[in-house]
């Protein structure tokens, strides 16, 4: 008999529903994709997940269980025309005695451009196939909308560690692999990261060179010099990228630095450029923390610098103080609340003149059409303030945009404009733009 010589993963392909490992959250009694496949009801849908989680087998499943003629797609390499003849397939099948459904599965479907996207939607919409789309990137950002809105998204989970040593157990055998000791199975579990393809196509690889050296056992120590650096899960340009600084920004917010201290690790590890984390951390230091300590910005200013300066791994070492610095620091989003709502404002209000209390006026033209007439010199005043004096526009009831909260330095600067208010307030307006003359 010829031995099988497929690939370990292929051999290992679940058959049926019963043989899939994980995605309980829909494969589960009463779940969504259980409920389809237990009623026969087929419908389009993007199976979304990292790699390796069973989205193309699900597929596959999907088209046994409906009796449909199964037609898979490359998004990488396929384009208009595998469209065209998926088609042309799908109208045989149905013109055909007996008639027969089809399901088109296409892979890596965020790969496909535009108009190779709107070439399913007329398909999609008359029933002529189902449309089950695979991705590995955010459907939402990657997919027409007009294709997105006719099929349902189901978000594919990695897998535990508890399933992949249930997937273990049941490879070990058919990899023809010797008795694994506990802490190489961990380790084995470890390297995987989620990732059942990665998890058996690392088991082939044992397989081959345990055979090679007549191996009794798999130990730990063997296992690592035989695979090497462990690689976690991490698309520079992907969702885990936007996941993972989305993460660390957040804990910074939360004031955990030991949390930030670990996406920040995380990150720098999956190949982050830590000219990009040193920015955001910036963005960090204006958007949450502001006023509240202004020290916050220059550190992250200072840190960045020596980056450039050292590089790495040297200069990580600033980025991180300063990372640990900003998360420990009091938090403010007072001045960005501030910023928003005063753009906000602008782009709906009026283009309205400057006064001309606080015109400029170097020339006599100028002085002649009044401009600067009436300006208050604030130096000239009481503790260096025009108490009564606006500097919005005319007809603008002034909005209060910037409001500091109890901590940090916006404590003081809370104190000091609520005494500012006061006397503008006891002082009343002050009429310093000189009323328009009456129309003739």
């Amino acid at each position: 008999m010829q031995a099988d010589t497929r690939p370990l993963a292929e051999r290992l392909r679940p058959q049926t529903l019963a043989e899939v490992i994980g995605q309980a959250h829909l494969l589960g009694p009463g779940k969504p994709l259980r409920v389809a496949f237990e009623t026969g009801q087929p419908h389009s849908c993007i199976l979304w997940g990292p790699p390796g989680v069973g989205k193309t087998t699900l597929a596959r499943l999907m088209a046994h269980a409906f009796e449909a003629d199964f037609i898979a797609i490359s998004a990488v390499l396929g384009g208009v025309r595998d469209i065209r003849e998926a088609v042309e397939r799908a109208q045989q099948a149905r013109a055909g005695l007996p008639p027969r459904a089809t399901l088109v599965f296409v892979d890596e479907v965020h790969r496909f451009n535009k108009s190779q996207q709107d070439a399913f939607l007329p398909h999609v919409e008359s029933g002529l196939f189902t449309f089950i789309g695979a991705s590995t990137e955010n459907p939402s950002f990657e997919v027409n909308s007009a294709l997105l809105s006719r099929a349902t998204v189901y978000v594919l989970q990695p897998l535990s560690e508890a399933e992949l040593e249930q997937l273990l157990e049941r490879a070990q055998a058919q990899a023809g692999l010797p008795a694994i000791e506990p802490a190489a199975r961990q380790l084995l579990v470890g390297h995987a990261d989620g990732d059942a393809r990665r998890l058996l196509n690392s088991l082939e690889t044992l397989a081959v060179a345990a055979r090679a050296q007549n191996l009794a056992a798999i130990g730990a120590d063997w296992l690592l010099h035989l695979l090497g650096q462990q690689l976690r899960r991490y698309d520079k340009g992907g969702d885990a990228f936007y996941d993972s600084i989305s993460a660390l920004h957040k804990s910074v917010r939360g004031s955990d630095p030991d949390a930030a201290l670990y996406w920040f690790a995380r990150m720098l590890d999956g190949g982050a450029d830590p000219r990009y984390l040193a920015r955001r951390m910036i963005r960090m230091a204006s958007e949450d923390i502001g006023l509240a300590d202004p020290r916050a910005l220059r550190l992250a200013l200072d840190a960045a610098e020596v980056y450039e300066r050292l590089g790495s791994p040297e200069g990580e070492l600033a980025l991180a103080e300063a990372l640990v610095y900003l998360a420990v620091a009091p938090k403010s989003n007072a001045l960005y609340t501030a910023y928003k709502s005063v753009r906000a404002l602008v782009q709906r209000d009026q283009s309205r003149p400057v006064p001309l209390h606080l015109r400029n006026a170097p020339t006599a033209l100028m002085r002649t059409l009044e401009h600067g007439k009436g300006y208050r010199y604030a130096h000239d005043e009481p503790e260096a303030f025009a108490a009564g004096v606006s500097y919005f526009p005319d007809g603008l009831r002034p909005p209060t945009f910037y409001e500091p909260v109890p901590r940090g330095l916006e404590i003081r600067i809370g104190d000091k404009l609520r005494e500012l208010r006061q006397r503008n307030a006891a002082a009343g307006p002050t009429q310093t733009t000189p009323p328009e003359p009456p129309s003739p």
